[in-house]
């Protein structure tokens, strides 16, 4: 998560200031876990007009939810559609409307409902939701990646390496993957105290800004969470790199340009996909990692704008630039209107 790359950079580095010896005294005051009934979302709080800014990230979310519904609908009910490119267009449709929906409900009752109070154990399933499908979206770009990886590298043999079957098995993995790994990372927060400030600064109830507040020993928390975060942002990208540079190299070696052209087409709407996701992950950690100055209501405002946009772009860039749901979409829309048109035709003039 951009979010906590801009943490595991400076909040890490400030608890170890507190030193370990001041560490230990404080968990000696008390043996027993001090768990607060909730925590106060304020990290949007010192922007101007917060509430139309959320007002706005709302009109994305509902476009999001629309758009990806109709395009898995589309998917579902056309059987020339049950391909493996196809259902793994699903999923990460799939996985922008839940994502979205960990984020956008909150902060309708945050900035707009004016309650910022996020009862603890409803931050812990808000927190585990957004990781688990924030890492299901890299991964499903991944998946995509590997579709047309191996639809233009291996053309004759696609239809027998890449099977639905196989397709399946992959996005199950991924799936169980992220499920139980992020569960593990999340299951770590009601082992902690919380005996100070409950005022959590980010735009929902965040990782890394919760374990900031923690009074307990996090070192081997933040340990695991930087190595899930490198493996989480760095994994997915090098795989990604990997794939186009075997794509590329395949392209080169075909003679005729037209089908150099077509089969670059194919990749243009997953690489525009890829760098929506990834530039805003770049910029913040050159930005944070060179100690450029970055100001966090800018730096929240820019990361609940990137979370948000770009699974609204997805299923768009989908339907416009892929044949196959385009031309679903025509035979829809001509189905639905030619009944009207003949109706229309043979009443009588007034």
């Amino acid at each position: 998560n951009l979010q906590s790359l801009l943490y595991l950079l400076k909040a890490k580095h400030t608890a170890r200031k507190l030193g370990r010896k001041k560490r230990m005294a404080i968990q000696n005051i008390s043996n027993s876990i001090i768990q607060p009934a909730g925590f106060y979302i304020v990290g949007l709080s010192s922007v101007p007009y917060s509430n139309i800014y959320v007002m706005f990230l709302t009109l994305l979310y509902v476009i999001t939810v629309i758009c990806n519904v109709f395009l898995i609908t589309i998917i579902f009910y056309d059987h020339r559609l049950h391909v493996p490119k196809f259902m793994a267009v699903g999923n990460l449709a799939l996985v922008d409307i839940v994502l979205s929906t960990s984020l956008v409900p909150g902060m309708i009752k945050t900035y707009i409902v004016l309650d910022n109070f996020v009862p603890f154990k409803l931050c812990l399933v808000q927190m585990y939701t957004y990781y688990t499908f924030l890492s299901l979206e890299e991964f499903s770009l991944c998946i995509l990646s590997y579709d047309r990886f191996i639809a233009i590298c291996f053309p004759l043999r696609q239809e027998s390496i890449n099977t639905n079957t196989r397709m399946a098995y992959i996005i199950s993995a991924v799936w169980l993957f992220c499920i139980v790994i992020v569960l593990y990372a999340v299951t770590s927060i009601p082992a902690l105290s919380f005996c100070g400030s409950l005022d959590v600064h980010s735009y929902f109830c965040d990782y890394a800004p919760v374990l900031v507040l923690a009074c307990s020993d996090t070192t081997s928390q933040w340990n695991f969470v930087t190595g899930l975060t490198i493996l989480f942002n760095a994994g997915p990208l090098i795989f990604i790199f990997f794939t186009y540079m075997g794509i590329l190299t395949a392209v080169f070696r075909m003679k005729n340009n037209q089908s150099r052209y077509k089969a670059l087409a194919t990749c243009t709407e997953h690489l525009i996909l890829v760098a929506l996701f990834y530039i805003p992950i770049v910029i913040i950690f050159c930005f944070t990692f060179f100690g450029i100055i970055w100001n966090p209501t800018v730096g929240l405002v820019s990361l609940s704008f990137s979370s948000l946009i770009t699974p609204c772009v997805n299923p768009i860039l989908y339907s416009l630039k892929t044949k196959e749901i385009r031309n679903r979409i025509h035979s829809l829309l001509t189905q639905r209107l030619s009944p009207h048109w003949r109706v229309f035709e043979h009443e009588p003039p007034f």
